[in-house]
């Protein structure tokens, strides 16, 4: 079965999520947007059929296009062995993953804090003021709860114990991102963070992860993401 990915082509953005999972477990994927005509392809099929997507991304798993990135790994989870076989498990990991969605929405919403049709140049003294409170507040709230996740976990590491999950590729991603986009915010609280860190040093080094990071087919982080690094919105503090 090849699954047929849709997302923009230049950007990690929400996709990338997706990604991570068709990654590890070595599944057969197209991202579509990213072949010859591919963008027309996508936005062809967007609001196509009978349960079209708002957005992309979205999954094409032969006659089934499931939509959300939350709801496209609820739906891999099973068949890619990274989530459980029971459906409390499953849930529990859906939970997990829609979490990490609403991180990732707040941490967008700091350049674009007024407006998805502005520019960031156009809401820069929004921004620094949302900035504050994501830094000073809502990064160390998501990512400590996790944290506490960690400790309450069975032994073995991950999310749920001894099984790796999509939720744990995802925070992942979650952690890679705010590196990036908060640098000097991360600093300060890794130290706080250990399990968190832990699950992203775990991450970065499985084979198919590593392979993955270190090809074109992983983009960098850049400013026209979901995050993105501009020094004002992180300063430094002696």
């Amino acid at each position: 079965m090849t699954y047929e990915l849709h997302y923009w082509p230049t950007i990690q953005g929400r996709g990338e999520f997706v990604r991570l999972a068709l990654e590890d477990a070595g599944a057969t994927y197209v991202d579509v947007a990213r072949q010859d005509d591919g963008e027309n392809v996508l936005m062809d099929r967007l609001h196509a059929g009978p349960h079209p997507s708002f957005a992309p991304p979205f999954l094409v798993d032969g006659e089934r296009v499931i939509g959300q990135t939350a709801n496209i790994l609820l739906h891999l989870g099973p068949k890619l062995g990274l989530s459980p076989s029971d459906e409390a498990g499953r849930l529990w990991v859906n939970q997990m993953q829609l979490t990490i969605a609403d991180l990732v929405a707040e941490a967008h919403d700091v350049h674009h804090p007024v407006g998805m049709g502005l520019y960031y140049e156009d809401q820069k003294s929004e921004a620094a003021r949302r900035a504050v409170e994501f830094r000073e507040q809502r990064i160390g709230k998501f990512l400590s709860w996790f944290e506490t996740i960690l400790s309450r976990a069975p032994e073995g590491g991950w999310l749920t114990g001894a099984a790796m999950t999509y939720a744990d590729l995802s925070l992942f991603q979650a952690v890679e991102g705010l590196r990036y986009a908060f640098p000097h915010t991360m600093k300060r609280l890794e130290p706080r963070l250990e399990r968190v860190v832990a699950v992203r040093d775990a991450v970065a080094v499985r084979p198919r992860i590593q392979a993955y990071l270190a090809s074109p087919r992983r983009l960098a982080f850049s400013t026209d993401d979901i995050f993105r690094d501009y020094p004002e919105l992180d300063p430094v503090k002696g």
